[in-house]
Protein backbone atom coordinates (compact mmCIF):
# COMPACT_ATOMS: atom_id res chain seq x y z
CA UNK A 1 0.00 0.00 0.00
CA UNK A 2 1.04 3.42 -1.18
CA UNK A 3 0.08 7.02 0.21
CA UNK A 4 -0.08 9.58 -1.91
CA UNK A 5 0.33 12.93 0.29
CA UNK A 6 -0.92 16.35 -1.21
CA UNK A 7 -1.65 19.83 0.32
CA UNK A 8 -4.14 21.61 -1.23
CA UNK A 9 -3.59 25.76 -1.13
CA UNK A 10 -6.90 26.53 -1.92
CA UNK A 11 -7.79 30.15 -3.11
CA UNK A 12 -8.81 32.17 0.16
CA UNK A 13 -12.74 32.52 -0.63
CA UNK A 14 -13.61 29.45 -2.89
CA UNK A 15 -13.21 26.99 0.16
CA UNK A 16 -17.04 25.94 -0.41
CA UNK A 17 -16.85 26.12 -4.20
CA UNK A 18 -13.66 23.45 -3.51
CA UNK A 19 -15.60 21.36 -1.42
CA UNK A 20 -18.35 21.24 -3.90
CA UNK A 21 -16.03 20.70 -7.07
CA UNK A 22 -14.42 17.77 -4.79
CA UNK A 23 -17.42 15.77 -3.95
CA UNK A 24 -17.88 15.71 -7.81
CA UNK A 25 -14.66 14.75 -8.78
CA UNK A 26 -14.25 12.38 -5.97
CA UNK A 27 -15.88 9.11 -7.87
CA UNK A 28 -13.77 9.81 -10.64
CA UNK A 29 -10.63 8.75 -8.83
CA UNK A 30 -12.62 5.98 -6.57
CA UNK A 31 -13.26 4.26 -10.00
CA UNK A 32 -9.77 3.89 -10.74
CA UNK A 33 -8.02 -0.02 -10.53
CA UNK A 34 -5.73 0.31 -7.86
CA UNK A 35 -7.40 2.72 -5.49
CA UNK A 36 -8.46 1.89 -1.91
CA UNK A 37 -9.35 5.06 0.03
CA UNK A 38 -8.91 8.71 0.66
CA UNK A 39 -9.58 11.08 2.97
CA UNK A 40 -9.76 15.02 2.66
CA UNK A 41 -9.14 17.31 5.33
CA UNK A 42 -9.11 20.59 5.92
CA UNK A 43 -6.79 23.06 7.83
CA UNK A 44 -7.82 24.20 11.52
CA UNK A 45 -5.24 26.87 11.31
CA UNK A 46 -5.20 27.85 7.83
CA UNK A 47 -8.99 27.66 6.92
CA UNK A 48 -8.26 27.64 2.93
CA UNK A 49 -5.71 24.13 3.20
CA UNK A 50 -6.15 21.11 2.63
CA UNK A 51 -4.92 18.14 3.14
CA UNK A 52 -5.32 15.17 0.79
CA UNK A 53 -4.38 11.55 1.43
CA UNK A 54 -5.00 9.01 -1.04
CA UNK A 55 -4.34 5.22 -0.80
CA UNK A 56 -3.09 3.34 -3.38
CA UNK A 57 -1.80 -0.51 -4.52
CA UNK A 58 0.90 1.03 -5.71
CA UNK A 59 2.50 4.62 -7.22
CA UNK A 60 2.07 3.59 -10.69
CA UNK A 61 -1.77 2.69 -10.08
CA UNK A 62 -1.61 6.86 -9.45
CA UNK A 63 1.21 7.95 -12.01
CA UNK A 64 0.11 5.17 -14.86
CA UNK A 65 -2.83 4.46 -14.53
CA UNK A 66 -5.09 7.49 -12.78
CA UNK A 67 -2.67 10.18 -14.11
CA UNK A 68 -3.07 8.79 -17.59
CA UNK A 69 -6.64 8.43 -17.71
CA UNK A 70 -9.25 10.27 -19.11
CA UNK A 71 -10.86 10.52 -15.57
CA UNK A 72 -8.03 12.14 -14.07
CA UNK A 73 -8.39 15.02 -17.07
CA UNK A 74 -11.74 15.62 -15.63
CA UNK A 75 -10.15 15.78 -12.08
CA UNK A 76 -8.22 18.08 -12.96
CA UNK A 77 -10.56 20.37 -15.03
CA UNK A 78 -12.67 20.75 -11.86
CA UNK A 79 -9.96 21.51 -9.08
CA UNK A 80 -6.42 22.52 -10.80
CA UNK A 81 -8.32 25.75 -10.80
CA UNK A 82 -8.69 26.46 -7.54
CA UNK A 83 -5.01 25.80 -6.41
CA UNK A 84 -2.39 28.67 -5.70
CA UNK A 85 -0.04 27.37 -5.79
CA UNK A 86 -0.17 23.85 -7.23
CA UNK A 87 0.89 21.36 -4.76
CA UNK A 88 3.45 18.84 -4.82
CA UNK A 89 2.18 15.41 -4.69
CA UNK A 90 4.30 12.54 -2.76
CA UNK A 91 3.99 9.22 -1.77
CA UNK A 92 4.97 7.49 1.23
CA UNK A 93 4.73 3.80 2.34
CA UNK A 94 3.90 2.59 5.52
CA UNK A 95 6.86 2.31 8.47
CA UNK A 96 4.65 2.05 11.53
CA UNK A 97 0.81 1.94 12.59
CA UNK A 98 -1.16 1.87 15.21
CA UNK A 99 -3.78 -0.78 13.42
Amino acid sequence: MIREHALLSVRPGSEAEFESAFATARPLIESRPGFLRLSLSRGVESWSTYLLLVEWDSVEAHEQGFRRSAEFARWRELLHHFYEPMPVVEHFAPVATSD
